[in-house]
């Protein structure tokens, strides 16, 4: 399963703007899980961080900043707190950083929409 969101979000990055719904990437995906369920929703966002973390690790923009919650502005806490764990800054720094969010978008798109970088680690 985390193969097919990584591809996803992948994907996503190269062929779409904006960001990606919770919803949309489970439909899409076609990842089966139920979101109203709340062990099933924390094991989407538990997968969302280790698929971030591999890839910031190996030095790509972390693909989870694409997803988002419906109808909300931005990131939750959790995604801050991640990437206070990756050592990017203090969560509550990033953010009230209204630039973080949306540069790191552009990164991730950047970078997949790189064709050399899409061969090499798509």
């Amino acid at each position: 399963m985390i193969g097919r969101i990584r591809t996803y979000l992948i994907r996503y990055s190269r062929q779409q703007t904006g960001t990606v719904s919770y919803l949309t990437l489970v439909q899409e995906a076609e990842l089966g899980l139920n979101l109203e369920i709340s062990h099933e929703k924390s094991r989407l966002n538990e997968m969302l961080a280790e698929i971030s973390m591999a890839e910031y690790e190996d030095g790509r923009p972390p693909l989870s900043c694409l997803v988002k919650v419906q109808g909300s502005k931005g990131q939750g806490d959790n995604f801050y707190k991640l990437c206070e764990k990756m050592g990017m800054g203090e969560w509550r720094s990033l953010k009230q950083n209204e630039d973080f969010l949306k540069d790191l978008v552009q990164e991730c798109r950047d970078f997949w929409r790189d064709e050399a970088n899409f061969q090499k680690y798509a």
